[in-house]
């Protein structure tokens, strides 16, 4: 980072909460989109590794806590409103609870395009 480089201001609104897109850092490729809050940032900061909220659980979560495949983050950037953030990350396995590379993996027809890269039964027993 520069010298002249500022922290960027995020807004959380009035959920608290922002969406945060997790990028493969290499290839580009959407793996997945989650929400943070300004404490999953914070831990993510903190120590590499992607944490989001679950809005289900109503908890923090590091991404890859329970299947180990965790995301190491190279780099946030925000978008221009400060209102969503991308997490650009080496993805270790897959992204997706149902196994797949990317959540992403199929079309709106139902089509699967993606790649089952791990068994979720093995996996989240």
């Amino acid at each position: 980072m520069s010298d002249a480089a500022a922290a960027v201001d995020l807004d959380f609104g009035e959920s608290g909460r922002i969406p945060a897109v997790a990028q493969d850092a290499d290839s580009g490729e959407i793996l997945m989109l989650a929400y943070v809050t300004p404490e999953a940032v914070e831990r993510t900061r903190e120590t590499g590794r992607a944490h989001y909220y679950s809005r289900s659980r109503e908890e923090l979560w590091e991404k890859g806590a329970t299947s180990g495949h965790v995301q190491h983050v190279e780099e946030i950037r925000v978008d221009c409103d400060g209102d969503a953030i991308v997490y650009r990350v080496d993805q270790e396995g897959g992204a997706c609870h149902t196994g797949y590379e990317s959540c992403f993996y199929r079309t709106i027809d139902g089509e699967t395009v993606g790649e089952q890269v791990f068994d979720p039964d093995a996996v989240y027993e």
